[in-house]
């Protein structure tokens, strides 16, 4: 998973924060970035797989709903399905 360079600044910034705020420790930009980096690595294709999931589902209902207006729309002939 590759970020840009803007990305990564906002990203190290909430995980600085998180440490912060949550955790009452400081973490520097260095370890931040490398915490970024093993997530990004390790965790990232878990979320990755699950929004592609998430995708493939509401394309799944998008496509249902076009069958259905599809077939709405079928003039009849002799030929049955």
């Amino acid at each position: 998973m590759k970020f840009s360079e803007q990305e990564k600044e906002v990203i190290v910034k909430k995980i600085q924060g998180y440490f912060r705020d949550e955790l009452d420790q400081t973490i520097g930009g260095f370890d931040a970035i490398f915490l970024l980096d093993f997530f990004a690595e390790e965790i990232g294709p878990y979320f990755y797989n699950r929004g592609l999931y998430d995708a493939a589902a509401v394309l799944d209902d998008k496509m249902e709903t076009i069958t259905d207006a599809i077939l709405e729309i079928e003039k009849p002939t002799e030929l049955h399905r």
